[in-house]
């Protein structure tokens, strides 16, 4: 019986550092860094050594680096694609919520700084889905943040973005969307989102209210901000049918947005 070996727990041990220095070698001329990256690289036999003609030495992508950046670039492609695809389901929920959607819009927003004379600084935030109520009254506007994350790494990384959080906050409510492993499972406990945030998990196709983001008073809508959504199309699907819902009485009435 031929004998079985285990990985080579320096190969185990590469990550997305390890991938994105292997593109750059790859893209580029393989300039040496000579960095803790570059000699993991070379000692789990992703890239060679190369001396040219004239003597400098320069680092060439092996064919197992080729078929890690390969298998790197599927693990993206895939977790993209369930990325806009969540983002697209919860753009439509709003819309089915008698809410106007919006995807990939790049919002002003002011954060929190340590300047004393300047306790305020602007930003641009990008969250991935921006909502606003279907009203004619700007008081019922009620807008609201959803962010998309279907990998429990990149959440972590977001939570750790107190001024990207911040920047949500200021636009309206903020909600984070968390969806599930390869196995199924949630990617996050509600419990690790902020209290200051809502958290709506999909699980089985459907998404559920985990925990309802907390009301905060909010002022009208300011006017760059309008100006943003006029210059965006929302997304489509909405039922121009419920423009007769456009009344007093009707906005009165609409359901909770996050009831989904």
């Amino acid at each position: 019986m031929m004998a079985t070996t285990s990985p080579d727990p320096t190969l185990r041990a590469l990550g997305k550092a390890h991938a994105r220095r292997l593109r750059e070698i790859y893209r580029s001329a393989g300039w040496p860094c000579q960095d803790p990256l570059e000699i993991e690289l070379l000692a789990a036999g992703m890239v060679d050594r190369v001396r040219t003609l004239t003597g400098h030495e320069s680092l060439r992508v092996t064919q197992a680096g080729v078929h890690l950046l390969a298998a790197t670039l599927a693990r993206n492609r895939a977790a993209l694609s369930a990325h806009e695809a969540l983002v697209e389901r919860v753009a439509q929920e709003m819309g089915r919520a008698g809410r106007i959607a919006w995807r990939g819009l790049g919002l002003r927003a002011q954060v929190p700084c340590d300047d004393v004379d300047k306790p305020l600084r602007w930003c641009i935030a990008r969250p991935d889905v921006f909502s606003i109520r279907n009203t004619s009254v700007e008081a019922y506007a009620e807008p609201v943040v959803h962010e998309v994350k279907v990998r429990r790494a990149d959440l972590l990384a977001d939570l750790r973005q107190g001024a990207k959080r911040a920047s949500y906050l200021d636009l309206g409510e903020c909600w984070y969307v968390l969806g599930c492993d390869a196995r199924g499972r949630c990617i996050a406990a509600p419990e690790e989102v902020p209290p200051e945030c809502g958290v709506l998990v999909f699980e089985q196709g459907q998404l559920q209210l985990a925990r309802p983001a907390p009301k905060r008073p909010r002022g009208l809508l300011p006017f760059g901000l309008w100006m943003a959504l006029a210059k965006a199309t929302p997304v489509s699907g909405f039922d121009d049918g419920a423009q007769a819902l456009l009344t007093d009485c009707g906005d009165s009435a609409d359901p909770e947005p996050m009831a989904v």
